[in-house]
C-alpha cells in the first residue's frame, strides 16, 4: 500500500463493488454521476462545497438504480440528459459482460426505455456519444474494433483495428474530422484522452509510461514520464485544467493525479480495489471506483 499524498477527500458508499463510473461531462448535468456495478446502474447526485459553501463537503443524493443485470464494462452520459426539463431527461449507454450495448433512458418516474444495441463478438471497453446532439456514439470492443451507431441501433461505420479497442473519444469541436494518428513507439497502449480545455493535446498511458501529446506539433509525444511501474490503466485529462492528469494502474491499484506544468505529483495512492476514472466538469475533484465505496479527491486547481 502507498501512502497518500493527498489523503482521499471525500467518499460515498455504494452496494456493490464498482465498475465503472462516470461524472456527466456536460455543464447543464454536471452534478449527476453513474456508478456501474455487476447487476445495476446507480445514478445520483454529487454537491460539493467547492461549489456551494452552504454545503459541508460533499452531500450525495442516490436518485434511482437501473437494473442492468450482467456486469457493466463501460459507461457513458448523453448530451440530452437533463433535470432542468419537464419531463426530467436521463438518458445513458452501457456496455455489458454479454458484449451488447444498451441505451437507457428515464423520466425518473414512469416512463423508462432500454434500447439493446448487438454488434459486438467481444468485450466493450469503452463507449462515448456525439457530444453535440448524442443521436450518435461510439464503442470499441476486444473484438477489434471501432463501431459508430445511431442511437435507433443502427450500425453507421465499422473500423477495423489492429488490436483491441481500449478508449473511444469524440473530438468536441471537428467532431467528424479526421486528425491524425499518434505514434506512442510501443506496446500496450490502453487509454486514450482528449484534454477538453486544448483539444489539441492528447495523453495516453502506454506500458509504464504517460505519454503526452500536442497534435500541432507532432504525431511523437512530446512528453513522456514513468509512472505505473507494473503497467498503466487508464488516463483522464481534468475537464477545466489542461495541466491535471490522472491515471490508474499498478502496483496495489495506484491512483495518480499529474500536474504537467509544475511537475508535481499532488495525488498518489494505492487502493485494495480501483475500477474507472472520471473528473467533474467544473471542478477539479476526481473519482474512481472501490470496493463498495467510490473515492474523492479535490485537487488545487494551479
Amino acid at each position: 500500500m502507498f501512502d497518500n499524498s493527498k489523503p482521499i477527500t471525500y467518499t460515498v458508499d455504494v452496494p456493490d463493488v464498482v465498475h465503472a463510473v462516470e461524472f456527466s461531462p456536460f455543464e447543464w448535468s454536471s452534478k449527476l454521476i453513474g456508478v456501474g456495478t455487476s447487476s445495476r446502474v446507480s445514478v445520483g447526485i454529487c454537491r460539493f462545497q467547492e461549489e456551494d459553501r452552504e454545503i459541508d463537503g460533499l452531500e450525495y443524493e442516490h436518485l434511482r438504480d437501473f437494473h442492468h443485470g450482467i456486469r457493466v464494462t463501460a459507461l457513458a452520459w448523453s448530451p440530452e440528459t437533463s433535470l432542468a426539463v419537464i419531463p426530467k431527461i436521463l438518458r445513458f449507454c452501457t456496455g455489458g459482460s454479454d458484449h451488447k450495448l444498451r441505451l437507457i433512458s428515464s423520466d425518473l418516474k414512469n416512463d423508462d426505455s432500454v434500447k439493446i444495441i448487438d454488434g459486438h463478438t467481444d468485450y466493450i471497453n469503452a463507449v462515448t456519444f456525439d457530444p453535440s446532439k448524442g443521436d450518435q456514439l461510439a464503442s470499441v470492443s476486444d473484438d477489434h474494433t471501432c463501431r459508430v451507431w445511431d442511437t435507433d441501433g443502427t450500425q453507421r461505420i465499422c473500423l477495423p483495428l489492429g488490436s483491441p479497442g481500449m478508449s473511444v473519444c469524440w473530438h468536441r469541436d471537428d467532431h467528424m474530422k479526421p486528425i491524425m494518428s499518434l505514434d506512442c513507439g510501443h506496446t500496450p497502449l490502453l487509454s486514450a484522452d482528449w484534454c477538453l480545455v486544448d483539444s489539441l493535446k492528447v495523453g495516453a498511458v502506454v506500458g509504464t509510461e504517460l505519454h503526452l501529446f500536442d497534435t500541432s506539433m507532432s504525431s511523437r509525444p512530446v512528453e513522456r514520464r514513468s509512472v505505473h511501474s507494473d503497467g498503466g490503466c487508464l488516463v483522464k485529462w481534468a475537464k477545466n485544467n489542461e495541466h491535471l492528469v490522472a491515471t490508474t494502474g499498478a502496483p496495489a491499484c495506484q491512483v495518480k493525479v499529474i500536474n504537467a506544468k509544475s511537475n508535481q505529483i499532488p495525488v498518489s495512492s494505492g487502493l485494495q480495489i480501483s475500477s474507472g476514472l472520471s473528473w467533474h466538469y467544473r471542478l477539479p475533484i476526481v473519482v474512481v471506483g472501490g470496493d463498495r465505496k467510490l473515492h474523492f479527491w479535490s485537487i488545487d486547481n494551479t
